[in-house]
């Protein structure tokens, strides 16, 4: 798949272009906007991501009658009537299902193959994912129906009872199609691993989708931009930006603090700036359950700070955003944290994390694409009678994409200095959490329910959390570790994500 690389043109359409959509821009690319964009608090959550692209191809036969012999195979589709029918029911049907996805895709016309090199010309198009309805046909020209190009995908979608019965309801076997016994850890971004088991859907279109925006996450993931301020690291893992580098093909953008420096420093100068950041500050403490509790000369430098990362990121063309030594470097050049700066960003689509730590950013950005949410980065804590401690001091608000959760503004817990939001989520909300091993391609997974806010003397955003499944499981695997918060459940699409990219994944709560 090609870069995630969007043109100077796709960058600034963002806010010249407007928005459209509802809570998703759906099928236009996003950056982050025209330099000192206004902050708008009720602009809705943006999409970065490129639409996928989706080819459906018919593939059918139609027998001659013969006496006294076998002429025909199973299936309902026989003639080119049928087939003519069974192609108007799959556009039907993949135009349904692209209204109610919360992703952009776009659907190709279904094109109609008989023959081995009928299906060789589908490959001639452009598309991530061909979905192939076997109706009749032989294994050779269900073969030749297959993604040809190792980094494209394709999913196989047969009728049991959902229209004409097909013939590769029955005859679908691992023949044709990979299992788990293969090698699929040497997959990368360059081999998803060929047509699998997992890649076979009958009738359940619901089943179709969550796939197909794993997909999605898939393609926006792959090849990546993302602004490291202060450059990337990796907590006990000092080879995690080389790994997400080759195996994803994550581009980094080092920015040195002597590029952003002078930045903030004109920012904080800036009277025009200044004056916007005031009515920004005011506008921000207008939103319902918003509270401050701290200086607010601390919350106008952040939202200085917001305006300057936002910059960084539209003059790299990168849709991410991080920052190393948040703690300690920026607070003195910035005269805040960037803790806010970054819930801000967070908060209108564009996935932005502290601590620069690419153990756990590559996960949280392919969750940020499969979601279409904002996701959050904490610290774990030691688990004890199926419950953890989630928290850190820059969580988003709009975990949603649309509401605005219940927020005090006060210091950075450790330094007691700048901006953080201590941010309140909602009791009995599940979320699902990733959890890299290092930068070893396995990743822990498995969902849990938020139970309390409480206030202890740790970061700000906290959250004790009940783990759902195996959670003494958990404490066989405590490593200090970030880990990666979402709303509500994509352990399905993670596995399925997470075969194609080479990464050993282990659902806890589905174990």
């Amino acid at each position: 798949m090609s870069d995630n690389h969007m043109n100077r043109r796709e960058f600034v359409g963002l806010t010249t272009a407007g928005i459209a959509g509802g809570v998703l821009r759906l099928g236009v690319p996003a950056v982050a906007g025209e330099k000192t964009t206004d902050w708008d608090p009720e602009r809705p959550l943006v999409s970065t991501g490129r639409a996928l692209n989706v080819q459906p191809v018919l593939m059918y036969r139609t027998p001659e009658r013969r006496e006294a012999t076998s002429w025909k195979s199973w299936g309902g589709v026989q003639t080119e009537q049928a087939a003519v029918e069974e192609a108007n029911r799959i556009t039907k049907e993949l135009n349904a299902l692209s209204a109610e996805a919360n992703f952009p895709m776009n659907v190709l016309p279904v094109i109609k193959v008989k023959t081995p090199d009928q299906a060789s010309q589908v490959h001639k198009n452009d598309y991530d994912v061909v979905i192939v309805y076997p109706a009749t046909g032989s294994g050779d020209t269900l073969r030749a129906c297959f993604a040809r190009d190792k980094d494209k995908d394709t999913i196989v979608f047969a009728r049991h009872s959902s229209g004409p019965v097909y013939y590769w309801y029955e005859a679908l076997s691992v023949k044709y199609l990979n299992t788990d016994d293969g090698p699929f850890d040497q997959n990368s971004y360059k081999d998803h691993g060929g047509v699998h088991v997992d890649d076979i859907v009958i009738d359940d279109h619901q089943e179709l989708l969550w796939r197909l925006r794993a997909l999605y996450g898939i393609k926006n993931f792959i090849g990546v931009r993302i602004v490291a301020l202060g450059g990337p690291w990796g907590k006990y893992a000092p080879e995690a930006p080389d790994f997400a580098r080759e195996k994803f093909k994550i581009n980094i953008i080092d920015v040195s603090y002597d590029e952003a420096t002078p930045r903030v420093e004109s920012a904080l100068k800036d009277r025009d700036l200044v004056s916007k950041a005031e009515a920004w500050m005011t506008r921000y403490f207008s939103l319902p359950n918003t509270t401050n509790m701290t200086d607010k000369r601390f919350v106008i430098n952040a939202f200085l700070l917001y305006s300057v990362f936002k910059d960084l990121m539209r003059d790299h063309n990168a849709p991410v955003f991080t920052i190393r030594h948040c703690m300690s470097k920026i607070l003195p050049i910035a005269q805040t944290t960037p803790c806010l700066s970054l819930s801000l960003i967070n908060d209108e689509g564009w996935p932005a994390f502290c601590e620069s730590d690419f153990v756990v950013i590559p996960s949280g950005i392919l969750l940020h694409y499969i979601s279409g949410k904002p996701v959050f980065l904490h610290n774990s804590t030691f688990p004890h009678n199926a419950m953890v401690t989630c928290a850190h001091c820059s969580a988003p608000r709009r975990m949603d994409g649309t509401t605005y959760e219940p927020a005090k503004i006060l210091t950075h817990y450790e330094s007691e200095y700048g901006a953080a939001p201590k941010v309140d989520l909602p009791l009995g909300k599940e979320v699902t959490f990733i959890d890299p091993e290092y930068s070893t391609g396995r990743w822990l997974g498995f969902k849990g329910v938020i139970k309390s806010n409480p206030f202890y003397e740790i970061c700000r955003s906290q959250q004790d959390v009940e783990i759902q499944g195996d959670w003494k499981k958990l404490r066989k695997e405590v490593r200090d570790s970030h880990w990666m918060m979402v709303y509500g459940d994509y352990l399905k699409e993670l596995g399925y994500a997470s075969r194609k990219l080479g990464i050993r994944w282990d659902d806890i709560t589905r174990a």
